[in-house]
């Protein structure tokens, strides 16, 4: 008798939620949330970006994401500035750079316990059918 689908999905779906909780109590214990520092990191990648790709490359809407970022300035991680046209562009901070750091170090603590229980080709694995299973989208 194979897996119903429904549990293979309970299964992922619980699995990610217990990362998700362990990596937040980590991000609360330096001072940020999980959406701070997944937008600090994209900031940091492509620096001078608009609000509405920010928006877009963090799964939020514009108006959550102007909010967001209203938050990372009044905090002293950001800065905004003009960009092309109207748009606002955005860009770290010396402390956000710092509150980025840190923030990896906890992810890749999570990350390092999360998958310690697999195989370097279990991992692999999982990657391929997460991939697989993602392109279905």
């Amino acid at each position: 008798m194979g897996t119903k689908l429904e549990q293979l999905g309970r299964a992922l779906w619980a699995a990610q939620s217990r990362r998700r909780g362990a990596l937040d109590r980590g991000l609360a214990a330096i001072g940020t949330t999980f959406p701070q520092w997944f937008a600090l990191g994209e900031i940091a990648r492509h620096p001078g970006s608009s609000a509405h790709w920010l928006a877009v490359k963090t799964f939020q809407s514009d108006q959550s994401f102007g909010t967001l970022a209203n938050r990372l300035e009044a905090q002293g991680l950001i800065t905004r500035f003009p960009g092309e046209g109207r748009k606002l562009a955005h860009r770290l901070t010396p402390a956000g750079d710092a509150m980025l750091e840190a923030g990896n170090a906890v992810g890749d603590r999570m990350l390092d316990t999360s998958f310690a229980p697999l195989s370097a080709a279990e991992r692999r694995t999982l990657r391929e059918l997460l991939d697989r299973v993602g392109a279905g989208d």
